[in-house]
């Protein structure tokens, strides 16, 4: 039952995502490669982090994300990031801040592995927490933004200090996001992820003028 309520408007939410991918990434074009230039210029190391998250159906798929820190961060310390984390890098800051290292994953969009709303792509060990009842969540494509994230805007913010971002991650973000992700999975259509999607523009131009 809850695959099938998961599954409803399949088809339009599928073509909302092509067009709206296809769209961004034709207007957002100058901003994406003024974002490859800064990164590149900063250090000459690559321009992408390919993030291993999990999918649909369980399916491991690698994100596109604008590399905000460190080359081989993920080695040196913990997949949750605190703003004051020694591991982003002088570039990475302002693109974090905007939101702009997100704009990459309009290309995970446009092939399939994301959407443009839905619950944020987990890493395995968090994925690996569901419940039985919780699994629900990966019925659907993760997305680009979601309930969640207009909540956690600040979610750096929220672990700044932390000795333990993981655990902090753990115990003070993920049931609370989890939960979300199931409200959007029981209840999602085009309207609510228009609604999503504006309210996701508001929360940054809010942020970056602040």
């Amino acid at each position: 039952e809850s695959a099938s309520v998961s599954l409803q408007g399949e088809p339009v939410k599928r073509l909302f995502d092509i067009l709206g991918s296809a769209l961004g990434l034709c207007l957002l074009c100058p901003i994406l490669l003024w974002v490859a230039w800064k990164i590149r210029r900063a250090d000459k190391s690559p321009v992408f982090y390919r993030a291993i998250r999990v999918g649909r159906y369980g399916k491991p798929f690698r994100m596109f994300k604008f590399r905000t820190m460190v080359v081989d961060a993920e080695r040196i310390g913990p997949s949750a990031t605190s703003d004051d984390d020694q591991r982003i890098t002088k570039v990475g800051k302002v693109l974090r801040k905007y939101k702009l290292d997100e704009l990459s994953q309009l290309i995970n969009v446009l092939v399939g592995d994301m959407s443009m709303v839905g619950p944020r792509p987990q890493v395995k060990w968090a994925v690996d927490l569901y419940s039985k009842e919780e699994k629900v969540i990966l019925n659907i494509r993760p997305g680009i933004t979601d309930y969640a994230s207009l909540i956690f805007s600040n979610e750096g913010e929220i672990l700044n200090g932390s000795k333990n971002p993981d655990q902090d991650y753990l115990e003070k973000i993920h049931p609370i996001k989890t939960n979300l992700a199931m409200k959007y999975v029981q209840n999602h259509s085009l309207l609510v992820d228009i609604k999503i999607i504006l309210k996701t523009i508001a929360v940054v131009v809010k942020r970056s003028g602040g």
